[in-house]
């Protein structure tokens, strides 16, 4: 589609109108976390129902979504589609307002640089978009919508790691990145990190590293313990976050979260904002509740809430992954 006058991508902490949230449908994926990642996915979905605020669910066929219909309240709408990944962060349609109205980008995805890709992957973003009457653009480069946080106001941030990294964009230059940034998204700054956590399928995706809570304000991760794996990461995408001008709004680090000999990417700033509530994962360690109050206290309009994810985060991610919210009208 041709690109006419001012466009925004909304932060998410902006009026929602509802939140998509995949539902697990494939053991092979999940091994023996699966019906676990179902249960926490359900309890994420619930929690944010029970707040008000709407929720659609997608599941992937009949038996699907009898396991999900056994989970969730009667506030949760379930929606039957063709998904692969239930990372809709990254699948899913990046909504944006273009002259103050709603409209959807969806940039090219190739299974996170070639390492997984499912069917579906490729098209549930086009067919969320269509399905609500979006106008659609496609632009010709590859892009997850995890890979960035925003601020409402033209500043993103992202990761070296992840968006200069030769599998996704290997033809493109930073600089024609950040062009592409603003041509399609309306991104006019872009603040640059480093890697993002050890072990992270994504490359390191800025939204389990550093996210906006305001203007001007990201949460970041302090170290937990002297073998907390991403010690250095965090330290560094502090000196970046502060050389930029933002302030850092420290949270806790859950620390060294491992599965058998596998260190998981696990952090607390994989949570979701929704209207009322921000749904915080939590690990089963001692800092669980210091970081659900922490965050709290960034979204003084708001409730967080802690939600067990050691199964979601099996699987390779979150519940910020696992969303994608369609912003309100205005």
């Amino acid at each position: 589609m041709t690109r006419m006058g001012a466009m925004r991508l909304p932060a998410e902490w902006e009026p929602q109108e509802w939140v998509w949230i995949g539902f697990p449908h494939d053991p092979d994926e999940w091994g023996d976390a699966f019906a676990r990642a179902q249960e926490e996915i359900a309890g994420f979905a619930n929690a944010v129902a029970e707040s008000g605020q709407g929720v659609r669910l997608l599941v992937r066929d009949a038996a699907n979504e009898a396991r999900a219909k056994a989970l969730v309240s009667g506030a949760v709408t379930l929606e039957r589609r063709t998904y692969g990944d239930v990372w809709l962060r990254d699948t899913g349609p990046i909504v944006v307002e273009r002259d103050e109205t709603r409209a959807a980008v969806r940039p090219g995805f190739n299974g996170w640089g070639g390492k997984y890709l499912m069917a579906g992957d490729q098209t549930i973003g086009a067919e969320l978009a269509t399905g609500e009457g979006l106008p659609l653009d496609r632009p010709d480069w590859v892009l997850e919508g995890g890979a960035i946080d925003t601020d409402g106001q033209g500043t993103v941030l992202t990761t070296e790691q992840c968006l200069l990294n030769p599998n996704r964009n290997p033809a493109l230059s930073r600089e024609e990145i950040e062009a592409r940034l603003a041509r399609d998204l309306g991104l006019s700054k872009v603040v640059w990190l480093g890697d993002g956590l050890l072990n992270d399928h994504t490359d390191g995706h800025v939204d389990n590293l550093a996210r906006f809570v305001a203007p001007g304000m990201v949460a970041l991760a302090e170290p937990t313990g002297s073998d907390d794996p991403n010690a250095q990461v965090y330290a560094d995408a502090r000196a970046r976050l502060e050389a930029a001008g933002l302030t850092v709004a420290p949270i806790p680090s859950p620390g060294l979260i491992s599965r058998g000999d596998w260190v998981e990417p696990a952090s607390y700033a994989n949570f979701f904002i929704g209207n009322s509530i921000v749904a915080v994962p939590t690990f089963g360690v001692p800092q669980d509740a210091a970081a659900v109050a922490a965050i709290d206290a960034l979204f003084p309009a708001r409730s967080a809430v802690g939600l067990p994810m050691l199964g979601v985060l099996a699987g390779g991610g979150g519940f910020h992954c696992a969303s994608m919210q369609m912003p309100a009208a205005r």
